[in-house]
């Protein structure tokens, strides 16, 4: 017999971080916060003192033994925790991958021109990628390709670190340059 109709809207509820007040089950907490002594409080006692303050006990460290709690507004809490969060993701720079092309006929002017671009991508913290394009009969000179990154790598040397020697795939020559750490 098949039902007809609607079918009911579950409502799921969302899954809390940490665990607060009546949710917490341990006998004894480590209590942290403002107004409060830090020691080790029975959980009846903690969220009287929670109460009196009118904030939340909330369950920072679980795995501590005993769990370590904080008396704080839960919501205060959870917007200052996100802001953070934001922040250092703000503060973390993504490292790009700059390309440098070259043929197997680039002059040494022109090299010395794009390792300078390349000196300053590095100090920048990315990473380079140098490739020697061969087109038509010009694959035939694979080692003067080879020899002009090795000697763009020999100029980029305080700068940079070759990653692994040039290789061919397909019809470039390739060669990766990582930045050296202060």
């Amino acid at each position: 017999m098949q039902r007809r109709g609607k079918r009911p809207n579950f409502v799921r509820r969302q899954q809390k971080e940490h665990r607060t007040n009546d949710e917490i089950t341990v006998p004894e907490v480590r209590v942290v916060g403002e107004n409060v002594t830090p020691d080790v409080y029975p959980i009846k006692e903690a969220l009287r003192m929670a109460e009196e303050q009118a904030v939340d006990l909330v369950e920072i460290s679980p795995n501590a033994t005993p769990p370590v709690c904080r008396l704080i507004d839960y919501k205060k809490f959870l917007y200052e925790k996100k802001k953070k969060e934001k922040e250092n993701k703000a503060k973390a720079k993504q490292s790009e991958v700059k390309e440098i092309r070259f043929t197997p006929n680039t002059d040494d002017h022109d090299i010395e021109f794009k390792a300078k671009h390349a000196q300053k991508f590095l100090e920048d913290g990315n990473k380079v990628k140098c490739y020697v394009q061969f087109k038509g009969r010009a694959i035939m000179f694979k080692d003067r390709g080879e020899l002009l990154l090795l000697k763009f790598a020999e100029r980029l040397a305080e700068v940079g670190a070759l990653e692994s020697m040039p290789k061919m795939e397909g019809r470039r020559m390739i060669a990766i340059f990582t930045p050296k750490k202060k």
